[in-house]
């Protein structure tokens, strides 16, 4: 572990244990109305209500005792939560105050939902004591949401609540430096990963959540606009809910993760609609949700041996054993951050096996490279054309000079192309050209060369056309009068690309389909090599001839 999560593992441990009590507090009661007088310490309270009721836009007073059983070691502080706008009196002095209460002639200015009071020294001797509050709350009239008191130092009450936010803080500025991290590696990588980019926005929603979690110690949110932080909070964690099963799923293979997915997405849109307004228990349901949908695609896992899935298991344990022993609003960042860890072991043995396949792709390209040199200098092709050559020279010069410029041209063309994974596709046709002008002076038969809808544009991998023609000439036959003919064709639609290499001649092969040799298996590895799972080849006999397809597709096939 980290040592700043170490730390803050250990700051969040201390400061969410449970205090020594120095005071006990009692229910507070409400009167709709207006009197000064009821701020008093020693008021007769007959006749208050323990319910606030429909107060509309009526000053109404709340009153709450509170004994001191012990000193709590310093100047002490009050920690008022509650909606509205009041002023506040202990035992019948005026503390304070939190945005300014309203009436019918008078428009509330509200307060925030959460302030801090310095309490009088000279009222602060052990006892029992009253805390009262002249308040209105116009907005949401109709919320009866409780009042709650909280004493301890006024130092304490200060200081504790920025140290816990500012270690959340630099967790959250961890996230945000991830976002962005795997982000520029998703962007710039060359092969895109989705697992990298939704880990990247996962990262970013981590961090939006600490953010709005925590916010709320450093800038005044009046309480009108309370509850439009606590649906912010409420979508992030649905979001990070959704995309945490998304990222397991896609990392473990699993195969019915559309199913496992839209009954997670069913079930959190129904806990939103359920306890809507509820915004603590919908958030612990939107977690109980993802980590229970979790555990099924790591379990599944572990039954495929999937590699890192007992340690994904490990870590959402623990954080369920954490979570279990801390206050919520602790517990759940630190279930995220195991989460968070068992994502990111995960994702390095996957950057490990994609490094292993980058490096035997190395290896393979090195070894088509020498395949593709190897196919044109090998010693029957050499001897057979060099054979040919002296019988030109020696009875038509002018036609053996243009044999040697035609095989001169060919081998000029395979030395440029033979370390290039792609070439442009009409160089590609090029050296078709040339080879089709020197296998015709070798077996004196006219070759014919045609292509339609060709893009100058398009790319293919070198020499797999080529590959096909080699084949077209080995296997196949001319017609009667000495001819032979080579067509290519090119369409493409949205998101398919097509050839189409037809070889027109006798064909020599009884069989409906050839498996093919080392041809073939060269066109397939160069095929896998530049579009990975994005490809189909077939060949087969036609009436003309013999006919071979290659499709290329903008996802996998």
């Amino acid at each position: 572990m980290k040592p700043v999560y170490f730390m803050l593992f250990l700051a969040i441990l201390c400061t969410s244990c449970k205090r020594q009590v120095f005071y006990d507090e009692f229910d507070p009661v409400f009167k709709t109305g207006d009197s000064i007088k009821w701020s008093a310490k020693n008021l007769d309270q007959k006749g208050w209500k323990i319910d606030r009721g429909f107060t509309g836009k009526n000053i109404f007073w709340v009153r709450a005792n509170v004994k001191l059983i012990s000193n709590a070691g310093g100047r002490l502080g009050l920690q008022v939560d509650a909606f509205g706008a009041y002023e506040i009196y202990w035992d019948g002095v005026k503390i304070g105050n939190n945005g300014k209460p309203g009436s019918i002639n008078k428009q509330e200015i509200p307060g925030t939902e959460c302030q801090y009071f310095l309490l009088p020294d000279s009222l602060s001797q052990l006892g029992l004591h009253t805390v009262a509050l002249r308040t209105t709350q116009f907005s949401y009239p109709k919320l009866q949401r409780g009042i709650g008191l909280k004493l301890d130092t006024y130092i304490n009450l200060i200081k504790i609540p920025l140290i816990i936010s500012s270690l959340m803080f630099i967790m959250a500025g961890a996230f945000f430096i991830a976002f962005f991290y795997y982000a520029f590696l998703y962007f710039n990588s060359h092969k895109r990963s989705y697992p990298i980019l939704i880990f990247s926005i996962i990262c970013l929603l981590f961090f939006s959540l600490l953010i709005m979690e925590y916010i709320k110690y450093y800038i005044e949110i009046p309480y009108p606009q309370f509850f439009v932080r606590l649906e912010i909070i409420g979508w992030l964690t649905f979001s990070i809910s959704i995309l945490v099963p998304l990222y397991f799923s896609i990392q473990f293979r699993l195969k019915r993760k559309l199913l496992l997915l839209s009954a997670l997405l069913l079930t959190l849109v129904s806990i939103y609609i359920y306890h809507y307004g509820h915004y603590d228990i919908s958030a612990r349901y939107y977690s109980f949700a993802m980590w229970i949908t979790t555990m099924i695609i790591v379990l599944e896992a572990i039954y495929r041996k999937e590699k890192g899935s007992f340690l994904v298991l490990a870590g959402m344990l623990a954080s369920t054993v954490m979570n279990s022993y801390l206050v919520y609003d602790f517990g759940i960042f630190i279930f995220y951050t195991f989460i968070v860890f068992a994502m990111l072991y995960l994702h390095t043995i996957k950057m490990r096996e994609i490094e292993l396949a980058h490096e035997s792709s190395l290896l393979l390209s090195s070894r088509l490279q020498l395949e593709l040199i190897k196919k044109n200098i090998q010693p029957h092709f050499i001897k057979n054309t060099l054979t040919s050559l002296m019988d030109w020279v020696e009875d038509s010069p002018k036609q053996g000079a243009e044999f040697i410029q035609a095989l001169a041209t060919e081998f000029d063309i395979m030395n440029k192309i033979a370390e290039e994974s792609l070439i442009p596709i009409r160089q590609e046709i090029s050296l078709c050209q040339m080879h089709l002008k020197v296998m015709g002076f070798r077996k004196e038969i006219a070759y014919q060369w045609e292509d339609f809808g060709i893009k100058d544009d398009e790319l293919i991998p070198p020499a797999i056309i080529h590959t096909l023609l080699e084949n077209g000439i080995t296997h196949n036959a001319p017609y009667q009068d000495g001819t032979m003919k080579f067509r290519l064709t090119y369409s493409e639609d949205l998101h398919l690309k097509e050839y189409v290499f037809e070889t027109i001649g006798e064909n020599r092969e009884l069989s409906d389909e050839r498996i093919g040799g080392g041809g073939f298996k060269y066109i397939r590895a160069r095929l896998e090599e530049s579009y990975p799972g994005r490809w189909t080849f077939s060949s087969s006999a036609s009436n003309q001839g013999w006919i071979s397809k290659i499709t290329l597709s903008d996802t996998t096939i």
